[in-house]
């Protein structure tokens, strides 16, 4: 099966021209090597997938003949992601947390004036 077509079956992209374009952009390795959409994958093969600032590593357990539901994927992959590189998934949710809420629209004058106030007072110390 192909690469492009595996991380789409498995749900790792959400169309497969999606895959296919981190695919080119070296977002997809085996052994350090960048791949082309059309690789094959093979059982045991160990991709590595950098998506959303986070690098992925899967081992590939099996090839689905189609799309497969997300209950169904722990058949077809094992994620073994180190540690670390899913602490700094967490980190991530934490910065985008302090962004402005959804809908909120843009800044009034009084939080640019309570932005800027903040601002003045950091360059004093």
């Amino acid at each position: 099966m192909r690469v492009e077509k595996y991380l789409w079956c498995v749900r790792y992209f959400k169309t497969r021209s999606l895959a296919t374009k981190a695919c080119n952009l070296g977002r997809v390795k085996i052994d350090g090597q960048n791949l082309k959409p059309s690789r094959e994958v093979h059982p045991l093969d160990e991709i590595e997938v950098r998506k959303n600032q986070i690098n992925y590593k899967i081992r590939v357990l099996d090839t689905p003949k189609s799309r497969v539901g997300a209950k169904l994927v722990g058949l077809y992959l094992v994620d073994i992601t180190p540690a670390e590189n899913l602490e700094k998934l967490d980190l991530l949710s934490y910065t985008k947390s302090q962004q402005r809420e959804k809908g909120t629209g843009r800044p009034t004058k009084k939080d640019r004036r309570d932005i800027e106030g903040f601002i003045d007072d950091t360059d004093d110390i």
